[in-house]
């Protein structure tokens, strides 16, 4: 199976914090990759833009020393590299400031796809945007990328939303969050609306529950004073957890193009009911080989949670009654993300009480092993008798590929180049982010109100033992963590 490469037409992107992590570890290692399966095309530019004061050269060796270790395979190729590098150029530019601006006007060129990508504090957006706009360097088809945090509630989220449209349409914005781009999270929707056998089921009629588990095994590392101010709520449940959770419950859109399935997502947010704060699970990992969370945010009174788990219920006639179970969690047992759909067993079993019952699961893997996998039941073969067994459907992107699943493009690499073809399906709209503030903001402030502390829970566990009597209280059990 070989996938389709199609060029792009001819950009100029700039990347403001050309010098940042995200820069060297995601950006330029996605375009490289685009690069050399020929899909960015050799007239293409890159441009870095950052405070520090270097030469285009200096920043070209920054770029190949970063490309060695987080694309190591393409990087192996010099004649790739040196091509690559050809096209990368650097400024320095002062956000805040009128440095470096007037030089980076005469280097873009007013014929080809315009994009502007904000990969430095959100702090910075409205500056950058002003001034673009005030020396006349983004021309009326440009485009700008922008990373998450998008707000940390919604006073924010507005007023952000707010100074970027003083300068550019909702039409040139793109918010980028890099799980839409992953593969699995798009097959998801090609599985529920290309397949006949599956959207006449997805409903409260046929479905006991959903889970969707974001599991990370890190801890805030050296994030704690940035997460310590966000939590597992702002920093992956208002964003992350919630768009699955949209991409999973939503309506068939008329068509799949950008605000047909934007407008579905919005319908979702906005049914989405606010759960009483029994159905939601607030923690804390205690110190184990590594420091507790405590520790590594260094404020020993902190109330932020890094683990939380909630039963959530979606007002409308397709979902009435069925919940979905969200958690995500720093220091878990191991590093894993997926959305399970639990199918109701059979209204009426024809097998004795000893054949068992087994209803069936589909599982949508997002990390590390992405793919799908859906249990159906059949008979344990032998003679023993009549005695009902799972076994999988398994669609391992790895196994179904082979060799070539580690070229499946990455989630910063496809969602780049939507933006150079401008595509916004897999980006968020205004008022999505708006939406998902509206609903998160009174959550946070109820239990600060009540000054609700976070149970401590083991690292490398799967999260407090609260997380797993929400889900026994009805009868169910998470799915294995590890």
């Amino acid at each position: 199976m070989v996938s389709r490469v199609i060029p792009v037409d001819p950009f100029d992107l700039v990347i403001f914090g050309g010098t940042g992590d995200l820069a060297r570890r995601k950006i330029l290692p996605a375009l490289y990759r685009r690069f050399c399966d020929e899909q960015m095309p050799r007239e293409a530019r890159i441009i870095g833009a950052a405070r520090t004061e270097q030469s285009p050269q200096e920043y070209r060796d920054w770029v190949a020393e970063a490309l060695k270790e987080f694309a190591p395979r393409s990087a192996a190729d010099p004649d790739g590299m040196a091509g690559f590098l050809d096209r990368v150029d650097y400024l320095p530019v002062d956000a805040k400031g009128e440095g470096g601006w007037s030089d980076l006007k005469s280097k873009m060129r007013d014929d080809v796809v315009q994009a502007f990508y904000f990969s430095v504090a959100p702090a910075l957006f409205g500056d950058l945007a002003e001034r673009l706009h005030h020396h006349g360097i983004a021309h009326e088809g440009a485009r700008i990328v922008v990373e998450k945090p998008f707000g940390r509630d919604l006073g924010t989220a507005r007023s952000l939303n707010a100074t970027l449209a003083e300068h550019f349409d909702e039409s040139q914005i793109y918010r980028i969050d890099h799980y839409l781009g992953k593969e699995t999270v798009q097959n998801l929707m090609a599985v529920r609306f290309g397949n006949v056998l599956f959207e006449p089921l997805w409903n409260a009629q046929y479905v006991d529950h959903v889970q969707i588990t974001v599991a990370e095994s890190v801890g805030v590392g050296g994030r704690g004073s940035y997460y310590d101010k966000s939590g597992a709520m702002r920093d992956m449940v208002q964003n992350h957890l919630m768009q699955l959770l949209c991409l999973t419950a939503m309506e068939p859109p008329s068509r799949f193009e950008p605000d047909a399935v934007r407008d579905e997502k919005l319908k979702v947010i906005r049914a989405l009911q606010s759960p009483p704060l029994k159905d939601i699970v607030r923690g804390q990992y205690k110190a184990g080989d590594n420091p507790s969370y405590l520790d590594d945010v260094e404020e020993p009174d902190s109330r932020t949670e890094s683990f939380i788990a909630m039963k959530l219920h979606i007002a409308n006639w397709r979902w009435n009654g069925t919940p979905f179970y969200l958690r995500t969690g720093k220091r878990l047992k191991t590093r894993k993300s997926e959305i399970v759909v639990h199918f109701k067993e059979p209204p009426h079993s024809i097998f004795d009480e000893d054949a068992g019952s087994r209803p069936n699961i589909l599982s949508i893997r997002l990390q590390p092993d992405e793919g799908i996998d859906l249990s159906v039941t059949i008979k344990e073969p032998g003679p023993g008798g009549m005695r009902l067994i799972d076994v999988p459907l398994d669609m391992s992107f790895a196994d179904a590929l082979g060799p070539e699943a580690a070229d499946v493009p990455d989630a910063y690499e496809r969602l780049i180049m939507d933006v150079i073809r401008g595509n916004q399906t897999l980006f968020m709209r205004g008022d999505e982010v708006e939406a998902a503030w509206a609903w998160t903001d009174p959550l946070i402030e109820a239990w600060t109100e009540r000054g609700d502390r976070p149970v401590p829970y083991e690292p490398g566990s799967a999260g407090p033992e609260d997380s797993a009597i929400l889900m026994h209280r009805d009868s169910r059990r998470w799915r294995e963590v590890g």
